[in-house]
């Protein structure tokens, strides 16, 4: 093809082309030669330059009257409005200049003639000269355009994506970010179009984009072509895959979220728009759009993808992609990369965590965004036109955003929308701007009403709440790298396994307990034997466990794949570090309120005390539900290659009982020692501390659980208000129980931790506990801070009194019984 001077093919395009033609175009170019080699698919095209797009503007006439309309930038919103609509009309009035138009015909008929069809269908984006840029994304800003058939269609299409640089977005965007107008210019990419309106499509980020974690990849999906994900339109599913074990060879996709894909974005008939979107079906709606096997072919191609940026940018490069299934061929595509620029641009090290100090019930629930609190009277906006009605620090509320409401988005308390996922507009915006919302909530819109006091939180998890009125909370900056690590371990007690990944952030050593029982109820919900006995169920839960286990082979399925998810999220948000797993401890009474467990469970008068714990395991009423739980450890260890999962045993009464459990794991799969698998035993009763050597010979180390042993030291039911005042871990005869035990499995060459919640609420006995030379404290995430600096001073205090500092790791015995005898029941901390 003769030499060009307007039109540029991708496979001669590169990075250092983004004055040129984009930073989009650039980087389609830019994958096609470097990484298409390396079996990463990018469909062919074309790009229209940036200096095309300044020509059509000069020849055209119409520059001096966008410089008249773009001159005052103390506008009113309405004024935004009215002059983006004349700006846009005009450009797409105007004529290209004929040689451009030439350009175009020829490109797009040596297009169509590589790929065989003459009328060929392609994709027209938009591609800025400032975007895509590491500091500033642009994204979502331009337009795109589907289905483009013919030169006539294509030109009109490049038209319009040159008027969508003038979309209100793109103006107060460009203002803010400190880029005059006439000093960004668009290219246009003509695109072969991948057919996902027959398969499935989506967004892939290689990072969590709620919290930065580096080590995941996000996928997310939908039903046909990608512009309802990236506009929001549905709520896509969502699957996370850890990078660390995929590329040592393990399939990892830890989590997977089924999303509610209301629309289907396909090929409209002949004659009509090019796109229109459908309603999908149920059935399809219930399953998810893309087979794991993809999800892990997209998940290598973006560490791959982000590799290569980050070599050529210097620096780690994390990056934000689009993809595409092709549903004639079943091949997959990615057609759009760019860096990532909310995360990347955050300093390493500093956090500031929200605490809701008050509970309410949630009016409207949703996919959290952030992991702030904000309050503000409602405003619920149904289209761009009524945005005039929005005021400052108010909470957005509407169905879902697009690119025209983003002049008011910033001024937004919090943003609540109906529809779209952790990828759609409103998500990515309201990251950009540090504002939290909740995406995905169904019915924020119905449910909330105008003027309405709110508290919306993002700071409980996944799943965000908006809540009736103004809630009490308080905030804590942190500074990690400020922060000195002490010698003692210091590790979490994580409970929800979405809240992981962001507490994994933290200046931490690991888990030290994730509780299973909070994994079963939060992601299973129904008792291990219904699922393995569903025919046993009366007829008014039989419904509800056929439709939790829609799309898996048996109810054992469902629950394997449930918890290992679970459990999953929780070893790879802290990988390498050690995550110690808790087997799950519910009490009978628990288990019997979960979906279809009232008939297994038997009515006991004081369950604390009752079948709990290792009782269970190999017991004949429920060794079939315990192997599930060895099934989903199995997999996580195996399957996602997380081998840094230890698992704990609680309520252990004697040696005899720990040897039945460990031949039940065995029987599972799960053998102590085997690939490099340690079983830890709960130290929560006076047998364990009293016949510690015995423990010993069958487990890998200790883990004081105070609650419980303080209880049974004392003989205090810590769910008795009437003896509750008794109840303190600081007593005299509780700390001589954790010398003991110290000071017997140290002798037996075995570690010990604690993941009680006494250190969380007394810094004093985690000081204690370090002078007796524990290895590990484990404490809840909002105590970490205080109580790591009550150990720093105890850890200086023995350096004062004892030069050898290292010695309390490896002494075998702690500090003399009778020392810790002198200490009060008051607990006073020694200094």
């Amino acid at each position: 093809m003769a030499m060009k001077k307007w039109i540029r093919q991708f496979e001669d395009l590169g990075m250092n082309d983004v004055p040129v033609v984009g930073g989009k175009n650039a980087s389609l170019g830019e994958m096609i030669r470097e990484l298409s080699p390396l079996g990463v698919n990018v469909p062919g095209g074309f790009a229209v330059t940036a200096e095309a797009y300044r020509y059509f503007l000069r020849e055209s006439g119409a520059e001096a009257k966008l410089r008249e309309l773009l001159g005052d930038r103390e506008r009113s919103v309405e004024t935004l409005l009215a002059n983006s609509q004349t700006i846009q009309g005009l450009l797409v009035a105007a004529e290209l200049p004929p040689d451009l138009g030439a350009e175009i015909d020829d490109a797009y008929h040596a297009m169509a003639e590589r790929y065989g069809r003459e009328d060929l269908d392609v994709a027209v984006r938009s591609s800025a000269t400032a975007e895509d840029l590491p500091t500033a994304s642009f994204a979502g800003q331009q337009e795109t355009y589907l289905n483009i058939r013919g030169v006539d269609a294509l030109k009109t299409a490049v038209k319009r994506c040159f008027a969508s640089l003038f979309t209100p977005r793109s103006i107060n965007y460009r203002e803010d970010m400190g880029f005059g107008h006439f000093d960004v210019a668009l290219s246009v990419g003509v695109q072969k179009m991948v057919r996902s309106d027959l398969a499935s499509s989506g967004v892939i980020f290689t990072l969590d984009t709620e919290t930065g974690h580096r080590g995941f990849v996000m996928v997310t999906s939908s039903w046909g072509l990608g512009e309802n994900v990236v506009q929001g339109k549905v709520t896509p599913d969502q699957f996370y895959v850890h990078k660390g074990t995929l590329a040592e060879g393990f399939r990892p996709v830890v989590w997977k979220k089924l999303g509610t894909k209301e629309l289907r974005m396909v090929y409209a008939a002949e004659g009509r728009e090019p796109t229109v979107n459908e309603p999908v079906a149920d059935p399809d709606r219930r399953r998810f759009s893309l087979a794991e096997d993809d999800v892990l072919t997209l998940a290598r191609w973006a560490v791959r993808i982000e590799e290569h940026y980050s070599k050529s940018r210097g620096s780690d490069s994390p990056m934000d992609l689009e993809w595409a299934k092709d549903g004639e061929t079943g091949e997959l595509f990615i057609v759009q990369a760019r860096p990532e620029t909310v995360h990347s641009q955050r300093t390493a090290g500093r956090f500031k965590v929200f605490h809701l100090k008050e509970q309410g019930s949630p009016l409207v629930t949703g996919a959290a965004i952030g992991d702030a609190i904000a309050q503000g009277k409602v405003r619920v906006i149904h289209s761009p036109e009524e945005i005039g009605r929005f005021q400052e620090g108010e909470v957005l509320v509407a169905v879902n955003t697009d690119p025209d409401w983003e002049p008011i988005m910033k001024k937004a308390a919090a943003i609540v929308t109906d529809h779209g996922g952790r990828t759609s507009h409103a998500a990515i915006v309201s990251r950009e701007l540090g504002v939290p919302a909740l995406v995905g909530t169904g019915n924020a819109t119905s449910a909330l009403r105008d003027e309405q006091e709110v508290t919306v939180s993002c700071a409980e998890g996944d799943t965000g709440n908006v809540y009736e009125g103004s809630l009490a909370f308080d905030t804590e900056e942190i500074d990690a790298s400020t922060l000195p690590r002490p010698r003692t371990k210091i590790m979490l007690n994580v409970a929800q396994p979405d809240k992981a990944i962001g507490l994994s952030l933290l200046p931490s050593d690991g888990i030290g307990l994730a509780r299973m029982e909070f994994v079963f109820s939060g992601w299973v919900g129904v008792h291990p034997k219904a699922l393995l006995h569903p025919e046993d169920q009366p007829d008014n839960v039989r419904p509800e466990i056929e439709r939790l286990t829609e799309g898996y082979s048996s109810g054992a399925d469902y629950f394997v794949d449930k918890l290992a998810q679970g459990i999953g999220t929780l070893a790879a948000a802290f990988w390498p570090r050690p995550v110690i797993l808790r087997f799950s401890d519910f009490k009978t009474n628990e288990y019997a309120s979960l979906v279809g467990g009232a008939q297994y469970e038997p009515q006991e008068e004081n369950p604390m005390l009752g079948w709990r714990g290792a009782s269970r395991y190999y017991h004949k009423d429920y060794k079939e539900g315990f192997l599930l739980e060895v099934a989903a450890v199995k997999r996580v260890r195996e399957v996602f290659g997380l081998t840094n999962l230890k698992v704990m045993i609680p309520f252990c009464r004697t040696p005899d009982e720990g040897g039945k459990v460990l031949a039940v794991m065995h029987e599972g799969g799960l053998v102590r020692g085997e690939n490099g698998l340690e079983v830890y035993v709960m130290a929560e009763i006076p047998s364990n501390v009293l016949a510690a050597d015995e423990f010993a010979m069958i487990f890998d180390g200790f883990s004081i659980g105070s609650n419980d042993l303080t209880q049974l030291v004392l003989g205090v039911d810590r769910d008795s208000a009437t003896v509750a005042p008794l109840f303190d871990e600081r007593n005299t005869a509780v700390k001589r129980a954790c010398s003991m035990l110290l000071h017997t499995a140290h002798a037996a060459g075995r570690p010990v931790g604690i993941c009680g919640q006494a250190p969380s609420d007394y810094p004093d006995f985690a000081a204690f506990l370090v002078e007796e030379g524990i290895q590990s404290i484990s404490l809840n995430p909002d105590a970490l801070i205080r109580t790591t600096r009550e150990i720093l001073r105890a850890e200086a205090g023995l350096d004062v009194e004892k030069p050898a500092s290292d010695a309390m790791h490896t002494r075998p015995q702690g500090r003399g019984r009778e020392e810790s005898s002198r200490q009060g029941a008051e607990g006073e901390r020694r200094t």
